[in-house]
């Protein structure tokens, strides 16, 4: 048996949570992850995990052992990264995913400078808006923007930004005073489909969702931010969205006391993959870099 493959399909299994799923992600069979599961087991003299047709839950014997089988994983590849740092060449293929609109801002960039940095590395840079699993989709590293609602994803937060409302002052100069949230059902709206007809804002007691009146419903962020520096109305975007045109006055940031709290700019790898020296180099170059592009929310325009 080979040791260290079977702890590591031991923990791959535990974080795509189904043997189908670590199969898949693994480029191995089903069949193939059982034998190794149950060769480890009769190697250990303990049950790690207890499954059936529906489900899979680890032992305390498993969840003492996964924890081990992380440490001397990491351990195992960082002491391959410092054999392989003396050739100084990194090489292979980074699969990364982003949102669109931040991929084309600053996350293409910061690939292109990699990539001329590392001649003998490949990317597949993949954006889109859609949250996909990054086992399932065999992706190394996703730029991500909100909190973290899996646990077994590796984050090194690079930044901040949050949901801002602006409108133009062509706009302004004739549209009805915009003091609270709750003014907004007199002005026509800009919004993008997928966040609806309500725009949450926080207040002293609570958060509370407004209703809006769109007159522009888009699909893409820039044609959001355009319609608004035109004048057609007003809109909500995320703050590096529309740092430029807030800091050249093409837009002016209305609101501020109830914008929602800041979301977490974070680059993810998840568990199963370890952080392979390819992706670890790729993290260290980018994330100082991102650091500097991302524009501080906290920072108010004049």
């Amino acid at each position: 048996m080979d040791r260290l493959k079977a702890m590591a399909n031991f923990v791959r299994i535990v974080d795509s949570g189904s043997l189908s799923a670590a199969a898949e992600s693994s480029g191995q069979s089903v069949a193939s992850l059982v034998r190794s599961l149950a060769a480890l087991e009769r190697h250990l003299g303990v049950r790690l995990l207890n499954r059936s047709t529906r489900r899979m839950a680890l032992t305390d014997e498993g969840s003492e052992y996964l924890a081990w089988c992380r440490r001397m994983l990491a351990d195992f590849d960082e002491m391959e990264q410092r054999l392989q740092a003396s050739d100084e060449q990194m090489h292979g293929l980074l699969r990364i995913t982003a949102p669109v609109e931040f991929g084309q801002r600053h996350m293409a960039p910061i690939v292109n400078a990699f990539l001329k940095a590392h001649g003998q590395m490949r990317v597949e840079l993949i954006l889109h808006d859609q949250i996909v699993p990054l086992l399932d989709e065999r992706l190394d590293l996703a730029l991500r923007i909100g909190h973290l609602p899996d646990s077994n994803l590796v984050a090194r937060q690079v930044g901040v930004t949050r949901l801002v409302t602006c409108a133009s002052p062509e706009y302004l100069r004739d549209a009805p005073a915009i003091e609270q949230p709750g003014a907004l059902h007199e002005h026509g709206c800009i919004t993008i489909a997928s966040l609806g007809r309500q725009w949450y804002y926080r207040y002293p007691e609570k958060e509370r969702a407004e209703e809006i009146s769109p007159r522009l419903v888009c699909n893409q962020v820039r044609s959001a931010s355009l319609a608004c520096v035109q004048g057609v109305g007003i809109t909500r975007l995320m703050h590096y969205q529309v740092a430029d045109e807030l800091a050249d006055g093409r837009l002016i940031r209305l609101l501020t006391d109830y914008e929602p709290l800041d979301l977490p700019v974070q680059l993810v790898s998840p568990h199963a993959l370890h952080l392979s020296p390819r992706v670890r180099a790729f993290v260290e170059w980018a994330s100082p870099l991102l650091e500097q592009r991302i524009p501080n929310p906290a920072t108010r325009e004049r």
